[in-house]
């Protein structure tokens, strides 16, 4: 199956993104949530420092791999489940 180079770099950040286990822990806390804030997420995981969570989200977020919507002052991220389908399916299990 031929794809093309952007696929291929999609694919690329998607899978970079989801090797540091944090993030993979991130993406699957949302594939079985609607969508989560910043600190529903943070407590969720327990010991990882607010700046850290947001470096993380932002990495899933630049990939495409989470949504986000802002609500007043908090943002609330969700997996987008059509990358997930395509790129990373082991979420949705």
């Amino acid at each position: 199956m031929n794809r093309s180079d952007e696929e291929i770099k999609q694919a690329v950040k998607i899978y970079k993104a989801l090797g540091e286990p944090t993030r993979f822990q991130i993406a699957l806390l949302l594939a079985d949530s609607s969508n989560m804030c910043c600190g529903d997420i943070g407590c969720k995981l327990g010991s990882v420092p607010v700046s850290t969570l947001s470096h993380h989200l932002k990495q899933l977020a630049d990939c495409g791999l989470l949504d986000s919507d802002k609500d007043g002052t908090y943002i609330y991220y969700r997996l987008n489940r059509e990358m997930a389908e395509r790129f990373a399916p082991e979420l949705l299990k």
